[in-house]
């Protein structure tokens, strides 16, 4: 896709973080948007916004999980713009950090069914609608850095953003002959309220969880959040990236080499000499490369020496004091 003008555009997490600044940028483009999200407090300061700059954008109220909501706000899309959507961005995501040991049903249901189900009800729901259409169009999802790594503090959210990254391209594939792209937004820190989510977003019958989680950690974790990349510079790369036909859209200058050196260690997986240089390799403090690298993700210069986020005293990523399982003394 690279014309947008005149065309529909419906964004999941739309009103804010990521999600807004997309809104942002395709309506800027010229799109008529939709955008989509579950706290009406962010649909109406989204939409204060649109309305100051009095541009086409229509607000529904919507949770990701609930697939009859799904099917309401898709007949909503076409009554108001009068066609199904050209371009869909599920975009829609929830995290909380923790030790994988500690994780409860909770937590992996509450992560899983939004991160990864969120996205599986929106491609049910508008793909026939998409194909029946016969436009073409495009469809995204924004999967997340996590898709391409073990994370030990974060293992329902990675879980969910690997099998987002597979079914994205199984989907990519799957609907070439009807003129439908696909393309899977991978990026890491971006400056956005996602925090907000594990004690305000979070239902009531899935907060049980292992992971200690209180308002000083979630305010340490939007210390990070805040170097993060500006929403809107992360929507010119997927703007730019669906203009290109790209399936991946790493938005980093060293994007290419990033999944290079990732997929390596499942090269070194594989094989017993490959698991001895992979050990070596962790035993290694980073590369100046690798620091780089990690620079450009987190939106700060990493330096050599122990990472901020593991260092902190507000016990952000532990479990709960109360779970006998856990060994203090092995974890860092």
């Amino acid at each position: 896709m690279k014309d947008f003008a005149g065309k529909i555009a419906f964004i999941t997490g739309g009103a804010s973080g990521a999600g807004f600044g997309q809104a942002q940028i395709f309506s800027e483009a010229g799109m008529k948007v939709v955008i989509a999200d579950v706290r009406q407090d962010h649909l109406d300061e989204a939409m204060a916004y649109f309305k100051e700059k009095n541009a086409p954008v229509h607000a529904i109220k919507l949770d990701v999980t609930d697939r009859e909501g799904y099917a309401t706000a898709a007949d909503e899309v076409e009554k108001v713009y009068g066609s199904t959507p050209d371009l869909l961005v599920l975009t829609a995501g929830v995290n909380v950090f923790g030790p994988a040991e500690a994780s409860t049903y909770a937590d992996f249901d509450w992560v899983t069914d939004v991160c990864y189900g969120g996205v599986v009800n929106g491609l049910v729901t508008f793909v026939p609608r998409m194909i029946k259409a016969g436009k073409g169009g495009h469809i995204t999802a924004t999967v997340s850095w996590g898709a391409f790594v073990a994370g030990a503090m974060v293992a329902p959210y990675t879980a969910a953003k690997a099998a987002v990254l597979n079914l994205m391209e199984s989907y990519y594939v799957a609907l070439k002959p009807y003129g439908i792209g696909v393309s899977a937004l991978c990026p890491a820190n971006i400056k956005s309220r996602i925090y907000e989510t594990a004690l305000h977003a979070r239902p009531e019958h899935l907060k049980e969880t292992g992971y200690n989680v209180d308002e000083k950690t979630q305010e340490f974790l939007a210390s990070i959040h805040q170097h993060g990349m500006e929403p809107r510079v992360l929507a010119d790369w997927l703007k730019k990236g669906i203009e290109n036909g790209l399936f991946l859209i790493i938005p980093y200058p060293s994007g290419p080499r990033m999944v290079e050196l990732e997929l390596q260690r499942f090269v070194d997986y594989a094989s017993p000499e490959g698991m001895k240089r992979l050990e070596e390799r962790l035993s290694k403090p980073p590369s100046e490369e690798q620091l780089k690298m990690m620079s450009e993700r987190e939106g700060y210069e990493v330096k050599p020496g122990p990472r901020t986020i593991f260092a902190s005293d507000s016990g952000f990523g532990k479990a709960r004091k109360d779970l006998d399982w856990i060994d203090k003394s092995k974890k860092a």
